[in-house]
């Protein structure tokens, strides 16, 4: 029964199209592939204006390692790839990797939508190539060459590495520790594709599947010491622990209203489950959309706007990267709130936007106040945002009054990544120098200084 359960789900995943196509996977390796041959090609380029000596320069090396969901190969169809650039200690961040390399990617035909996420937690390089979303980090070894195949979990590569390598790291770091310690790979990766579908079906985030006595922390290896349990409870309420070291963890948004979600979910999950092995269990009743319309009889609309289409992808992007401080509002003023991450489109107006409908506290119906939510939220918003700032409101709805587009119960809809991208197109674009040859022009970038013009001679 055990073997005829595990076929089922076998066929289950497939249905539900969780595995790529041998087409789709082979597209996906040969995006890898071009993006290892442009790094190279870009290291060679910044070793020469460097001047280095032909042989360094043919010697120079950096490469592509991946992490994430295609990293753990547990990705779907329409993932994205998460890919980290390792280059030497040479290449520096600012303006060989966040100048040279963007505008050599943004001149390739296969790159569209570019955009370079400096302030961000791990600073990256977010693209399109051949259709397929990348994140693209930089992480700087203090070697003059990086290997293809670098360790970088050997102690070697890994001295006197800036705090910002080592955060652009921490992902890979992640994914190979775990692979070392699962000891079935196929098991592992089978599971953890059913529970990100588990995730977004239910409406939750999380990718462990246990009762756990919260906040001491998941740990996924032994012999890794938590830290003190006050520093533990300041960072989470379900800390989770990398597998590399005792005082990195995995950055978390759970408030209490997810938090008390999660665990129900996880309840419910344990309690679907119990009937595994009888004749007639059926996966799908595992896996089914919560019914959001069902378990709430009133939620909050958030409303987001923007002139155009682009310029309302960026605006989402900065609103969601924020909304766990409005999260945070709403459970003060209601004590509970469900943030459905599932995104809609009003088309009752014409202006591109994006709609979120979030499940309130039903024992508080008397709260009616949310424009002083709203107008604590959107000055959040404006602080720091340096783009063209889009529309944001929030109103109160009553079940009765959501839209039968909505699909509430089915997570249908297109979701658009949280980033913090910061857009430049507002500041002075001057052409950059290179520090190191004299008058060679790298590329231009947004400032409000005057360009720097290197002296003859450094």
């Amino acid at each position: 029964m055990d073997e005829e359960r595990s076929i089922s789900l076998v066929q289950f995943m497939v249905n539900e199209g969780l595995v790529p196509s041998p087409d789709e996977e082979e597209k996906r390796k040969n995006v890898i592939l071009k993006l290892k041959e442009i790094v190279l090609t870009w290291i060679k380029k910044v070793a020469w204006q460097r001047r280095f000596p032909k042989e360094q320069i043919a010697a120079a090396c950096a490469t592509i390692l991946t992490y994430g969901s295609y990293g753990l190969g547990v990705h779907g169809s329409e993932s994205d790839i998460d890919a980290l650039c390792v280059g030497p200690l040479f290449a520096t961040m600012a303006e060989d990797f966040f100048i040279v390399l963007h505008n050599m990617l943004k001149s390739r035909p296969e790159v569209s939508e570019i955009h370079c996420v400096k302030d961000a937690k791990v600073p990256l390089i977010w693209f399109e190539f051949d259709g397929i979303s990348i994140d693209l980090p930089y992480a700087q070894l203090k070697v003059s060459s990086v290997p293809e195949n670098v360790d970088v979990l050997n102690p070697y590569f890994l001295r006197d590495v800036n705090v910002t390598s080592w955060k652009s790291l921490s992902g890979v770091h992640a994914n190979k520790r775990i692979l070392q310690l699962v000891p079935n790979l196929e098991n592992f990766q089978s599971m953890l594709r059913c529970v990100k579908l588990w995730a977004k079906r239910r409406g939750v985030y999380g990718n462990m599947f246990a009762f756990w006595p919260w906040p001491t922390p998941v740990i996924l290896q032994d012999g890794i010491l938590p830290t003190t349990r006050d520093a533990i409870e300041i960072r989470s309420l379900m800390p989770i622990q990398l597998p590399c070291s005792p005082y990195e963890y995995c950055h978390s948004n759970v408030t209490r209203s997810t938090f008390r979600r999660i665990r129900a979910e996880f309840l419910r999950g344990h309690d679907r489950t119990r009937d595994l092995l009888k004749p007639d269990f059926d996966w799908g009743s595992v896996f089914e959309h919560f019914p959001y319309p069902k378990e709430y009889t009133r939620f909050v609309k958030i409303y987001l706007s923007a002139s155009d289409q682009d310029d309302l992808g960026d605006w989402v992007g900065w609103v969601k990267s924020r909304f766990c401080s409005l999260l945070t509002k709403l459970e003060e003023v209601q004590g509970f709130c469900d943030p459905n991450p599932v995104e809609h489109v009003d088309m009752d107006v014409t202006e591109p936007n994006v709609v979120f409908y979030w499940g309130l506290n039903p024992s508080k119906s008397s709260f009616t106040d949310i424009l002083h939510v709203e107008e604590d939220f959107m000055k959040n918003l404006k602080n720091g945002y340096q783009g063209s700032a889009g529309g944001m409101g929030l109103s109160i709805l009553q079940a009765s009054q959501l839209p039968k587009s909505a699909l509430l119960d089915t997570g249908i809809g297109k979701r658009t990544k949280a980033c913090w991208k910061i857009l430049d197109y507002n500041l002075r674009r001057t052409p950059m120098y290179s520090q190191h040859l004299p008058h060679y022009f790298v590329g231009y970038v947004a400032t409000d200084r005057e360009p720097e013009h290197p002296r003859d001679g450094g």
